[in-house]
């Protein structure tokens, strides 16, 4: 007798079957590791006591399936679909007119095996997505802090433009901003310098490569070149002075990344502005912001 080859799965149901004939576990035992129902297994006890162990295999291993089309339908399909008006036929719409011209019964994803097989058909490659990870937060406070400048407009045309620049802290979401005149270099020094007060000295700064954060490279000139000379904008050069360490996006990823702790913009009228604003003299004064007023995400309020 041929010796059947089993796959785990089988081994597996073979030695449930044969413990519960041998009366180590029920038949409510077995048929639950097996995954089948109690009188599927009584059925395969029957079978195990009178073929044996190639009970658990299928009967139809190793043999063609009873579903298979002939070779001859095989070739009628491949005969039509090689035709000249067929040649800008994809499996799917070639498989729904074999039937309705041709009569010829044959299911799409087989017709498209039958024309990968014969050359007439190209796969699509599936591209793979490029997986983007969150990367960790940092441990603690004071590690990592965003920071960037919102050009929202706060009071909806109806006064001076404020500018909020704001830093978040990475470990715990914790941020903090301050309302300027303009997004330039003195203003973010200031505000740089206030949160040190408050604060203390972080790590590092995560920020967009604007022209305040860094200088831009020179045409033909390589990263080896850019790092020997050394240029840096009165930003880096503060930060390099204080020991805190200056990141840059370089992706449109990280960029959008930074700009996240900018979008603070609160989601109500222009009214319930002023109604917010007119009792936090002197931050409000005939509808506007005034320079110095600072914006706190922990409590989502104006403070002056």
């Amino acid at each position: 007798m041929e010796r059947i080859a089993m796959s785990q799965k089988e081994r597996d149901d073979l030695d449930w079957l044969k413990r519960i004939r041998a009366g180590t576990i029920t038949q409510r035992a077995g048929a639950e590791k097996m995954g089948v129902s109690d009188r599927w297994v009584r059925t395969l006890i029957k079978r195990l006591n009178k073929q044996g162990d190639a009970t658990v295999v299928h009967g139809l291993r190793g043999r063609p399936s009873n579903r298979k089309l002939s070779d001859e339908i095989r070739r009628q399909a491949l005969g039509i679909v090689k035709q000249p008006d067929w040649h800008d036929f994809g499996p799917t719409f070639a498989a729904e007119q074999l039937g309705k011209l041709h009569r010829i019964q044959v299911g799409k994803e087989t017709l498209r095996g039958w024309m990968i097989e014969a050359g007439i058909w190209q796969p699509k490659s599936r591209r793979r997505e490029a997986a983007h990870f969150w990367r960790p937060r940092r441990s603690a406070f004071g590690e990592l802090v965003q920071w960037d400048t919102s050009e929202h407009d706060w009071l909806e045309g109806r006064g001076p433009v404020r500018y909020l620049v704001r830093m978040i802290d990475d470990a715990t979401s914790w941020s903090w901003g301050r309302f300027v005149e303009r997004d330039a270099t003195p203003h973010n020094m200031g505000v740089l310098w206030e949160y040190l007060d408050k604060n203390g000295r972080m790590v590092d700064v995560y920020t967009d490569r604007d022209s305040m954060f860094a200088v831009s490279p020179r045409p033909g000139e390589s990263a080896e070149e850019e790092r020997r000379a050394d240029r840096l904008t009165q930003l880096g050069r503060a930060l390099r002075e204080l020991g805190i360490g200056s990141i840059l996006a370089y992706s449109p990823q990280a960029k959008a990344y930074a700009s996240y702790c900018t979008f603070c913009e609160p989601q109500t009228t222009f009214s319930g502005k002023r109604r917010r604003l007119a009792s936090l003299t002197p931050c409000a004064f005939r509808g506007g912001l005034a320079p110095g007023c600072s914006y706190s995400q922990s409590s989502r309020s104006f403070n002056g």
